[in-house]
């Protein structure tokens, strides 16, 4: 082996953010230098304050000199081609005067949070600052407040669709190029997001997700938006990304600290890199399904067995067989390769059955009729019924069945069977045909 190898850079964007500091990592500089590089860019930070803080609360915080803030942003400009801004806990309005100042000139665009409040209820920004923020709002590319920073900056009380795209008018008229109205301190069922720009109003809305451990959402919204506006990205597309980035890091949160958690920023990074794992996964179950008398537990068209990977949210994280598993002489055969992407019967229903359990992780197809139900009831498999037109309603008894062992959804002459891993799976299959 050679003694010397030939570097190999790699040009990324630079993205400075301008924000407190939070010791308990999930919010202000830790969550966005955690984001920028998880979203493809390289961060750079001036701190403008230090906070004593962890999941519970802010216990103090430290606002610094501004003739340390306005070093810390000159040292970056100078050396590095910034190509976003994004700004977060400013905390005076001296500290919002300058990070006005510095942004005026720049070419970049700025993705403005103006950050008030912690999670926790803590207030972060004094209340002679708020009055401050319409200068840094007319220099912003974006502006992304939640409803109660929006009430503030506004004074129009966010709490459905008309009220948001007004606040977000008010916001664009104040110089900002656009403004997003985050909906997750708005009432209902679901989660709006607006995004008001002089020309157009986009609305979203996706599935409130049943936890407080949103511990420095905001801080990573904004930094994914800002990345990915200084790698290209029409704002549209930027928002879009970047809202399904954050959803997934509030889901699959750290269970960390004494309080909610936190959310997980590098979630997107984890689940791309088990990929390999999981195709991995899916053969070897494949290898010990193959030649196997399937004749007990396999239905006469075949099966195909689904795995996805641990943070999978959509098909495409979902790998199968291409062709599925044929009945053969011989034993079950597969007709194609694994790949990602292939939407089979398993594939559809382990996604959908991730909303309720998201813990599993691999799903096959067999016999579902009056025998083969008795024998999993006798396994002791948590079993679910669907008449076959609605399966996700019959799903939501998943989010009762305990967090381990196999489950299976009753489709009558067919059965899904749900595991939390391929290996788990072909365990339960081979258990199953002994039953029968």
């Amino acid at each position: 082996m050679t003694e010397r190898r030939a570097p190999a850079p790699v040009d990324r964007p630079v993205v400075l953010t301008i924000a407190g500091s939070d010791s308990g990592g999930g919010a202000g500089i830790q969550a966005d230098l955690k984001t920028i590089e998880a979203t493809g860019g390289f961060g750079t930070s001036a701190v403008t304050a230090v906070t004593a803080q962890n999941t519970t609360g802010v216990e103090s915080s430290h606002v610094l000199p501004i003739g340390e803030i306005d070093a810390q942003i000159d040292a970056v400009r100078s050396d590095f081609d910034v190509r976003a801004v994004k700004t977060g806990m400013l905390a005076t309005a001296e500290v919002v005067e300058t990070v006005t100042a510095a942004v005026r000139d720049t070419e970049a665009p700025v993705v403005v949070d103006p950050v008030m409040v912690a999670a926790t209820g803590d207030r972060l920004l004094t209340e002679t600052a708020e009055s401050a923020y319409e200068a840094l709002i007319a220099e912003a590319t974006l502006v992304t407040p939640n409803a109660d920073e929006a009430a503030v900056l506004t004074d129009i009380e966010p709490d459905d669709e008309a009220s948001a795209r007004r606040a977000g008018e008010a916001l664009v008229g104040m110089g900002a190029d656009a403004a997003l109205l985050k909906g997750g301190h708005m009432p209902g069922e679901t989660v709006l997001d607006v995004l008001v720009t002089p020309d157009s109003v986009a609305t979203a809305t996706h599935p409130r997700i049943d936890t407080d451990a949103t511990h420095g959402s905001g801080c990573t919204l904004s930094a994914a938006i800002a990345t990915r506006l200084a790698r290209g990205e029409s704002m549209s597309t930027a928002v879009d990304r970047s809202v399904a980035f954050m959803q997934r890091a509030i889901r699959y949160h750290h269970d960390v600290g004494r309080g909610p958690g936190a959310v997980h920023h590098l979630v997107e990074l984890r689940n791309e890199a088990e990929r390999g794992a999981t195709i991995d996964s899916l053969e070897e179950a494949v290898g010990r399904l193959r030649g196997t008398d399937p004749g007990s537990i396999v239905p006469p068209e075949g099966t195909n067995v689904a795995a996805a990977t641990p943070y999978a949210e959509g098909i495409g994280e979902i790998a199968a067989i291409e062709g599925g598993l044929e009945r053969t002489a011989g034993g079950l055969e597969p007709n194609g390769p694994a790949r990602f992407g292939v939407s089979t019967g398993p594939t559809r229903r382990l996604l959908e059955a991730r909303a309720f359990r998201p813990d599993l992780c691999a799903a096959l197809a067999c016999r579902g009729d009056e025998e083969a139900i008795a024998a999993m009831d006798d396994l002791g498999w948590t079993v679910v019924g669907s008449d076959g037109s609605n399966d996700t309603a019959a799903m939501d008894g998943l989010g009762d069945s305990p967090g381990d062992g196999i489950v299976a959804i009753d489709h009558g002459e067919t059965a899904t069977v749900l595991g939390s891993g391929p290996d788990a799976l072909v365990d339960g299959t081979v258990a199953l045909a002994g039953e029968l």
